[in-house]
């Protein structure tokens, strides 16, 4: 595989940008059909959609290949082709023979597993009903995700990016798709068809990636499931894995538990959690899929000094890009829940017949409260992304588990604390504060086992990116106050306003990295080794 990360973060990252772009549409035309606060489908649709989503971040965007990539490149490496191709067969298997048992245990369970979800809900027998409903349409999309996650794993090891990148895509289009045929239809109708359009999009990407691996010669047979010492090895490895790579998700599970005692609080954190997932997707989740690989193979050719210049690298791309990012929706949060959930929304549904968003005034106040609270931990949350697979990469699942438990654990008691005093806000801020935990536990253990040392290189432009980043913030925080005048010669459409202070914002971002030497030109013809 090459050792470009950048050529291959920009497959990546141009494929999640477009399945990030789609997700935009998607939660504008869910915000303006369905609405928030005020409408029980939204916070049963969201409750339900959290449980089989956050399997599609775990097995599609990292938790899974977290054991299974370096066991993987191990067989390719001892056995060739057929010995990686038989154990990828043995993993397809046992997940389908232990995904079935689950999907129906829960198919039977659902109330249980609503209340574990959305304990909330119970004093509400409507929103519950329909958390319970929804929740029996899309867990099948869960077994879907977790056989993607195998196929995107084979995949990314064989350097191939844009497949598994690209698979997203369907899911936001069916979504989108079910959203506009019934936009004019009651609400409850259009939260039934869109819970269809989750699982039809979950196949719709499974056959995207079989077919991808076909073409690269691994088109898998169903064998009798057994349990292969191999098998053992990937699940000791995988359960420690999936609580360490998984520990936002798990936070924002038992935070969505918490707040379902506030009516409305599911929806504006949800909304606000997609609205921060763009940049984390793009950078962190991006950078993730990448270097993992690329970790592991140079750990397993005993290249470590590569392997700490890749992540050196990719901790200073990271930065480059996470850091405006999170400065933006701290300052401009609401403005931008409000440019896109209602002004943006409105003009859309007009097209389709739609008279205005659902989205009311105070959603586009509490979302954009829980926005700002997101994207003070969006750079650990995208940091998580790396440093994380540098313990995977060695096969080290369970020192990131004990971390990610910790996490967990001050999550949870952080949101039942002040939840009485701060309400659904609370959530986002444990969430946050927990994922910058995590990350400096992470970054001291890798430093005290001398596999990680912050560069000079690194040092430097962190602190000329902190200076970019400071004048943005002053660019923006100046100019927020001007937007409703503004929007006087733009047709009286303050999302406009809004998009065009964010682009030029980026501009200027851009034209104080490259003039105070935090990034250049040369950076991007060059490897994380810089070779």
């Amino acid at each position: 595989m090459s050792g470009n990360i950048f050529k291959s973060l920009a497959t990546v990252s141009g494929m999640t940008m477009a399945s990030r772009v789609l997700g935009f549409v998607r939660q504008i035309f869910m915000a303006g059909i369905i609405g928030a606060g005020g409408n029980p489908v939204a916070d049963a649709f969201w409750a339900a959609f959290r449980l089989p989503n956050m399997f599609r971040r775990l097995f599609a965007e990292g938790a899974f290949h977290a054991a299974f990539i370096p066991m993987f490149q191990g067989r390719r490496t001892d056995g060739g082709e057929e010995e990686a191709k038989l154990f990828a067969e043995e993993v397809l298997s046992g997940l389908i023979f232990i995904l079935t048992i689950l999907t129906a245990l829960v198919e039977i369970a659902a109330p249980a597993f609503v209340f574990l979800l959305a304990s909330g809900f119970e004093g509400d027998p409507e929103k519950f009903t329909l958390t319970t409903f929804y929740t029996r349409i899309m867990f099948p999309y869960l077994m879907m995700m977790s056989l993607v996650g195998l196929y995107s794993g084979i995949l990314n090891s064989l350097g191939r990016f844009a497949a598994a990148a690209a698979a997203p895509i369907a899911l936001n289009v069916f979504m989108i798709g079910a959203l506009l045929l019934y936009a004019d239809a009651d609400t409850h109708v259009s939260g039934e068809a869109v819970a269809w359009g989750v699982s039809l999009g979950g196949v719709a990407q499974l056959a995207l990636l079989i077919f991808g691996a076909w073409r690269q010669g691994y088109l898998l047979r169903l064998r009798v499931p057994r349990l292969t010492p191999r098998l053992k090895r990937l699940f000791a490895l995988g359960a420690p894995g999936f609580i360490s790579a998984g520990a936002v998700q798990i936070n924002l599970i038992v935070g969505t538990n918490i707040a379902s005692q506030e009516p409305g609080a599911v929806s504006w954190l949800m909304n606000a959690d997609q609205l921060y997932q763009l940049p984390l997707a793009v950078i962190g989740i991006a950078l993730g899929v990448v270097l993992l690989p690329m970790l592991s193979a140079r750990v397993k050719a005993g290249d470590e000094k590569g392997a700490a210049r890749a992540l050196n690298r990719s901790l200073e791309l990271a930065a480059l890009l996470a850091l405006p990012a999170a400065i933006a929706f701290i300052i401009l949060g609401e403005a931008i829940c409000d440019a896109l959930f209602r002004g943006l929304a409105g003009d859309a549904l007009s097209l389709f017949g739609v008279a205005r968003s659902a989205f009311t005034p105070e959603d586009v106040r509490k979302t954009g409260l829980a926005l700002a609270i997101f994207g003070a931990g969006l750079p650990a949350f995208v940091w998580l992304k790396i440093f994380t697979p540098a313990f995977f990469a060695r096969e080290d699942t369970k020192t990131p588990m004990y971390y990610a438990l910790l996490s967990i654990a001050v999550n949870t008691a952080l949101s039942l604390a002040l939840f009485p005093f701060f309400g659904f806000l609370a959530v986002a801020f444990a969430t946050s504060f927990a994922a910058w935990l995590q990350v400096a536990l992470l970054a001291l253990r890798l430093y005290r086992q001398h596999l990680f040392r912050p560069s000079a290189e690194l040092m430097g432009r962190f602190m000329r990116i902190l200076v970019a980043v400071a004048g943005l913030g002053a660019f923006l925080w100046l100019c927020l106050p001007q937007t409703s005048a503004l929007s006087a010669y733009l047709w009286d459409r303050e999302w406009l306003v809004v998009m065009g202070l964010s682009a030029a914002g980026l501009v200027l971002y851009g034209v104080l990295t490259y003039a105070l030497g935090a990034v250049r030109l040369a950076d991007y013809k060059t490897g994380p080794s810089g070779k």
